[in-house]
């Protein structure tokens, strides 16, 4: 299996830095700081890639384990919400919440929250973020 990569630069204190944030593979690349972590400011942060890498890993588990059921799922879109609260003198992420819909043609609701519910337990990015409560709804739909 290949070893991925990705860069971080951070430049300054925390209130004033900035940083850029890069992908070896060149598909993404982008400014953050501490307003577009801490606040609204413009910019990415660490929660929002955490957030797209475990939608995108669990979409994919979901599809496999669809696969391996009998069921070809259509289309699978999975939206993930990072919540990151104050603790302490610090920061940590509390809950990541996973909400997708997928068409699958042939299937019944039971099975496919049973599959979702497996793909949200054993895609590797849940397994590595079990630090975090993962909490699931899933929507099968037409």
């Amino acid at each position: 299996m290949p070893i991925r990569h990705a860069y971080a630069v951070w430049e300054g204190d925390l209130p004033t830095g900035r940083g850029q944030i890069k992908l070896e593979s060149g598909a993404f690349e982008g400014n953050y700081s501490f307003s577009s972590r801490f606040e609204d400011g413009p910019g990415t942060n660490p929660e929002e890639l955490i957030g797209a890498a475990h939608a995108g890993c669990f979409s994919m588990a979901l599809a496999n384990g669809l696969a391996q059921a009998g069921f070809v799922p259509k289309r699978i879109q999975t939206h993930a919400k990072v919540n990151l609260a104050k603790a302490g003198a610090g920061y940590r992420i509390i809950t990541i919440d996973l909400t997708t819909e997928a068409q699958v043609p042939g299937i019944e609701q039971s099975k496919f929250l049973e599959l979702a519910e497996d793909a949200k337990k054993n895609c590797p990015v849940s397994q590595l973020l079990t630090g975090a409560e993962v909490r699931l709804q899933a929507r099968l739909v037409e």
